[in-house]
């Protein structure tokens, strides 16, 4: 019995290849996992075209299988595993010796997808401390799309609460975008009892953002002055916590309508990753102005990951998933992504 892979030498979206290899054996420590379903996220495709640089991960020159995040179902045990057994559904975290805690260095240099080959594959190797059980009320398809996007927005909102404390009731939390970092936390802050404010340029996915619950919604081309619509229908509050996806040309007009002693989550920068020359942020003055807390968000630890899966649980939220390409169309799923045409996550079933 074989495996089959995708891979990538990091040159581009037509860089990836499917092929074959032999099938491992769990080690001490380690099980054998048949994937069913992986999903993807905007770092996936930088990856792959060689433009995740910004940690140091490995040499831009090797060749790796890409994705992070996975459902699947464990075939095999290591010899001295007890916490798992075969049948187990479970799902990869994306950096697997990040138990609990502020993430380090080293942990972060243990990345599934870069610089640790991912989990675009039928089977993998992980170490059984590396897995959380998959909740049974989801699909494969649902469930895998926890892994990143979903942890990113729990963290994003609970990430400065102790543990237990999921939010609270009377907040505005500003969501940008409506890919899978921004539905996620849009179902999460709904569940917790937050007003819900989300931005896009499409008409058609407010819509679909509406019928989620929503409370509020801004077409950015429409009214490119968003900020001051956070700022009138929060009477003036302003939003207590901003996932800030877009970056460059967005953070500036976060900081002009974040409320006092909020947090901007640093999670993304789909709208680039450099000021305008004429546009520099003198981040010192904006954060004093309303005495706001910047934090970057790069996921979060094994145990708040199962502390968000006990909340989905309780609140039974199934994840959004925009389309299912099958293993061989990985390819075109990478590029659909790419196209920014989705809304919440794409996903690749493995298994036929």
């Amino acid at each position: 019995m074989s495996v089959q892979k995708w891979t990538t030498p990091l040159q581009g979206l037509d860089s990836l290849r499917q092929i074959e290899d032999t099938m491992p054996s769990p080690g001490p420590g380690e099980v054998l996992v048949k994937i069913n379903a992986v999903s993807l996220n905007y770092r996936d495709v930088e990856v792959t075209k060689g433009e995740y640089k910004h940690h140091k991960t490995a040499e831009q020159d090797a060749t790796i299988v890409p994705c992070s995040d996975m459902c699947g179902t464990i075939i095999a045990v290591g010899p001295d595993v007890s916490q798992w057994a075969i049948g187990n559904r479970v799902l990869s975290t994306f950096l697997p010796e990040h138990q609990t805690g502020q993430v380090t260095e080293n942990q972060l240099a243990g990345s599934l997808g870069l610089p640790l080959d991912g989990v675009l594959a039928t089977h993998r190797i992980f170490p059984a401390h590396g897995l959380v059980l998959a909740p049974a009320f989801m699909s494969d398809e649902e469930a895998c799309t926890l892994t990143i996007a979903a942890l990113t927005a729990w963290m994003s909102i609970n990430g400065m609460r102790p543990m237990g404390h999921n939010g609270g009731k009377d907040e505005y939390i500003l969501l940008q975008g409506t890919g899978g970092v921004a539905i996620a936390g849009l179902q999460i802050a709904k569940a917790s009892g937050a007003k819900a404010i989300i931005t896009s340029s499409s008409d058609a996915k407010l819509d679909r953002a509406k019928k989620l619950g929503a409370d509020f919604t801004i077409n950015y081309l429409t009214t490119p002055n968003w900020e001051a619509e956070v700022m009138r229908f929060t009477d003036n509050h302003g939003a207590d916590i901003i996932l800030e996806t877009g970056g460059a040309q967005t953070l500036r007009k976060s900081f002009d309508c974040i409320a006092f002693g909020g947090l901007i989550d640093c999670i993304g920068y789909v709208s680039g990753k450099v000021d305008a020359a004429d546009d520099r942020l003198n981040v010192n003055l904006l954060a004093l102005r309303r005495t706001v807390t910047l934090k970057g968000i790069i996921n979060g630890p094994k145990d708040r990951f199962e502390e968000m899966i006990r909340f989905y649980e309780k609140n039974q939220i199934h994840p959004v998933v925009h389309q299912v390409f099958s293993f061989a169309e990985a390819k075109e799923a990478f590029k659909f992504l790419e196209s920014g045409s989705h809304f919440g996550k794409v996903v690749i079933k493995v298994q036929s």
